[in-house]
């Protein structure tokens, strides 16, 4: 399950694209060209971009906790929290493939659960973790409540849609419905679309969308950055929030109207049954229909049937034998 993003001028390269790249590199179609190689010191000069986000001026001082969870962004997170504005508190910042403290994967609520503790501990604003490669972000509150992708969504789109009223902001079909109701009522364009990295940033580049998010707590930034995923920009964007804001982290999230609602639940499937099944649910959907029950259908990526007072979703997985089902 693992892999490689790739780009291509500037723009997502994956699909049938990587398939056809397979079949030039196995017949050996190859031109020489020529070509020269430079090898570039990236830490100092990517830290220094991340700075960028977090103006100074009128800022509070915000104390923070960050767990990289011993993955690939905590030699660079211990860089930044020495320049960055604020008191800061940093565990499992050491590189270490084994991850001896917690798995990296903020979306896992017991991954969390050292965070939780420090940030109590050390009575901190907020807490901020990452996932193993760092392109995903996780935040809990003074309280140590858990904000999930799609809330951080909301928070960043608020402030951005108050510069920039009209904006388009993406999110993927898992994302709650309080998101897109809530970026309609702050004057936005809502759009939801299908989960994956290439396909979000395809989308964003299309519509010219100023930030999109995944329930999976990818934030891809257009507004201000480049428009792909990156956890550490995303984490530095929300202390900018917090740290010019009269309202704590605690006091946004319950900004959010409360719902009830399953996390992904990700049920084991074979993988050459996982399209089929979906099918086969869209199949009894538009039975359904024509015998006359008012169902919304979204088909954007799998189906997510709309109600009055909530919505559920069956989508197949694009990287495991598994389908992914919610519901609010």
């Amino acid at each position: 399950h693992n892999g490689f993003k790739m780009v291509c001028d500037g723009k997502p390269f994956y699909g049938d694209d990587i398939l056809a790249l397979g079949a030039l590199v196995n017949a050996s179609d190859f031109l020489d060209a020529p070509y020269r190689s430079e090898a570039i010191e990236m830490r100092d000069i990517f830290t220094a971009r991340l700075l960028e986000a977090f103006k100074t001026d009128g800022a509070k001082e915000l104390k923070v906790v960050w767990d990289p969870g011993n993955g690939a962004a905590g030699e660079i997170t211990e860089m930044l929290v020495k320049k960055l504005h604020g008191t800061h508190t940093t565990i499992n910042t050491e590189i270490d493939g084994t991850f001896p403290n917690h798995h990296p994967d903020p979306t896992v609520p017991e991954n969390l659960a050292q965070l939780i503790a420090k940030v109590k501990e050390t009575k901190s604003d907020v807490g901020i973790a990452f996932d193993g490669d760092g392109d995903r972000i996780g935040a809990v509150d003074s309280e140590g409540n858990i904000l999930w992708g799609d809330q951080m969504l909301v928070l960043f789109a608020r402030e951005i849609l108050s510069r920039k009223p009209n904006a388009t902001i993406i999110a993927d079909v898992k994302a709650s419905q309080t998101l897109f109701d809530d970026v309609a009522a702050h004057g936005g364009k809502a759009l939801m679309w299908k989960t994956g990295h290439s396909l979000i940033k395809a989308k964003m580049k299309e519509t010219r969308a100023e930030i999109a998010g995944e329930m999976s707590g990818h934030i891809f930034f257009a507004d201000g950055y480049y428009g792909f995923d990156d956890g550490l920009y995303a984490a530095v964007r929300l202390l900018d929030l917090l740290a010019h804001s009269e309202q704590s982290l605690k006091q946004m999230r319950e900004s959010i109207p409360a719902v009830f609602n399953t996390p992904e639940i990700r049920v084991d499937c074979l993988e050459a049954r996982k399209f089929a099944i979906v099918e086969e649910v869209r199949g009894r959907l538009h039975a359904l229909v024509k015998e006359g029950m008012p169902l919304e259908i979204n088909e954007v990526d799998g189906v997510r049937v709309k109600y009055k007072d909530g919505w559920w979703l069956a989508r197949t997985s694009n990287t495991q034998a598994a389908l992914i089902v919610r519901c609010e």
